[in-house]
C-alpha cells in the first residue's frame, strides 16, 4: 500500500455527535497513528472588526471558513508535511496568535460542519461519513455546548439557531448526505457503528505496515 495517509472526514449538523465520533475513533488508536484536524479552527480570522461586528457574521456559512487554507494545510499532511494548525477564540471570534503543530500520521481525521459542501476537500477524502443525528438532539446539545465551552448566552445561541444555524443546515449541510460513503446514526451514541468504522480504520493501518 502506497505511504500516502488516510483521509477520513466526518460531516454532520452541530451537535450531531461527529466530534465524539471522531475522538473515539482517536482513542483507539496510538496517537503516533492519527491526529484529528477541526474545520472549526479554520473560521477566518476577523482581528480587524470590532467584537460587535465580529458577532454579527454568519459562521454558519461556508464563506466563513477559510477554505483555501484548510485544503492547502491537509494537502500538506498527505505529502508527509507538518504543518502550524491555527487556533480560533470562540469568545472573542478572533483567531489566537499561537498555533499547533501538527505531524503527519498514517490517518489524519477531518471533522466539521461543512467538510463534505467543498468539491476540493470531498476529492481528498479517502472515507466521507455522515453523522445523522435529530435536530431536537443536536440543538440542545448545542445550547448546552456553546454555554459552557463558548462563553454565549442562552439568548444568543437560541438566537443564532434560529436565524443562522438551521437554515445553514438546511441549505449546506443536510444535502451533503448524498456524498457520503457511511451514514452513522445518533451520533456518538451508535457504539455499534463507532465500533465497525474503528475497526476498519485499524485494518487499513495494519494493511499498510505488511
Amino acid at each position: 500500500m502506497e505511504n500516502r495517509p488516510i483521509l477520513i472526514g466526518i460531516c454532520g449538523g452541530t451537535g450531531s455527535g461527529k466530534t465524539t465520533v471522531a475522538k473515539s475513533i482517536f482513542k483507539s488508536l496510538p496517537e503516533k497513528n492519527i491526529a484529528i484536524i477541526e474545520q472549526d479552527a479554520y473560521y477566518r480570522d476577523q482581528s480587524y472588526l470590532e467584537l460587535e461586528e465580529r458577532v454579527k457574521t454568519n459562521y454558519d456559512h461556508p464563506l466563513a471558513f477559510d477554505t483555501d487554507l484548510l485544503i492547502e494545510q491537509l494537502t500538506d499532511l498527505l505529502k508527509g508535511k507538518e504543518i502550524e494548525k491555527p487556533n480560533y477564540n470562540f469568545s472573542t471570534h478572533t483567531r489566537e496568535t499561537v498555533t499547533t503543530n501538527v505531524k503527519p500520521k498514517d490517518i489524519i481525521i477531518l471533522e466539521g460542519i461543512m467538510i463534505l459542501e467543498d468539491q476540493r476537500l470531498r476529492d481528498l477524502m479517502d472515507i466521507k461519513i455522515f453523522v445523522d443525528t435529530d435536530a431536537d438532539v443536536r440543538v440542545i446539545r448545542r445550547i448546552t455546548r456553546d454555554i459552557k465551552e463558548r462563553g454565549r448566552t442562552l439568548e444568543s445561541v437560541i438566537g443564532q439557531y434560529l436565524n443562522t444555524v438551521k437554515p445553514a443546515h438546511e441549505l449546506f449541510i443536510e444535502p451533503t448526505k448524498k456524498f457520503a460513503d457511511i451514514i452513522i446514526p445518533e451520533g456518538g451514541y451508535n457504539k455499534v457503528a463507532i465500533d465497525i468504522l474503528t475497526a476498519k480504520v485499524k485494518n487499513v493501518i495494519s494493511e499498510k505496515y505488511k
